[in-house]
């Protein structure tokens, strides 16, 4: 893999498709980790529609083995200086018979450990049990996502629709999208492959409409500390792996 390109472009587009990272037994090995996992009320999203396990490493720190392999380690160690640590982990399974759509968005709320009334912390949430909070715009320009994908992923079950570009210009409105200017791409993602992309990126789902599953892994990586004396509230040191 050309890492020094794969980065270029990852930066230029705010996103990136990789192909297979991980093999088959290695996908089944996360699946069997997450379906023994005892169910937490806290920590668990459950509907007909989409279920989720929110704070992952902490519900199921056996996971990192798998999930940290020689790959993905390959490219953290390309892609991030060595003071970037993971912030947040997510499964997410889209199944089969969803009607679940996501309209464009970005992703600009980070997870702390309390509320405190800190300068440029704003428009703070309060869901599942954690605090949520948009953070400096320079937090967000240098964080960046890996979706780990445990199924084929195209138009049909749900891929992410990404605006190129979008990540360069701060905090982009949905509303104020300008469809003359702006093309959407449709990140198809193989079994075992990953999509790179940075949360300032304009992103969105469709409805499944082929019955099959999209599960996904969701991370997302930081080389910031919080403001004192807020906290990340999942810092993991992938040092520690």
């Amino acid at each position: 893999m050309d890492y020094k390109t794969s980065k270029i472009d990852l930066e230029k587009n705010g996103y990136l498709v990789l192909k297979r990272l991980y093999s088959e037994t290695e996908i089944g090995q996360i699946l069997d980790c997450i379906s023994n996992v005892q169910k937490d009320k806290g920590s668990f999203q459950k509907t007909k529609d989409l279920f989720a396990i929110r704070q992952l490493n902490n519900v199921i720190p056996k996971l990192n083995k798998v999930l940290f392999n020689i790959e993905l380690t390959a490219l953290l160690s390309n892609f991030f200086d060595s003071e970037y640590f993971l912030t947040k982990a997510i499964y997410f399974d889209k199944p089969s018979e969803s009607n679940w759509f996501v309209a464009y968005h970005q992703d600009l709320s980070i997870s702390v450990d309390k509320k405190v009334d800190v300068d440029n912390y704003v428009n703070w949430t309060f869901k599942k049990g954690q605090y949520g909070v948009q953070p400096p715009i320079k937090i967000l320009e240098d964080t960046v996502t890996i979706r780990i994908h445990l199924d084929h992923t195209d138009k049909n079950n749900g891929a992410l629709k990404v605006i190129p570009k979008s990540h360069l210009k701060g905090i982009y409105r949905p509303e104020s999208i300008d469809w003359n200017t702006e093309t959407e791409h449709i990140c198809e993602v193989e079994k075992g492959g990953v999509m790179l992309m940075k949360p300032l990126t304009l992103h969105a789902s469709n409805k499944t409409v082929n019955n099959k599953q999209r599960r996904v892994i969701h991370l997302e990586f930081c080389n910031h500390e919080l403001t004192a004396p807020l906290n990340w509230l999942e810092r993991f040191d992938l040092k520690t792996i």
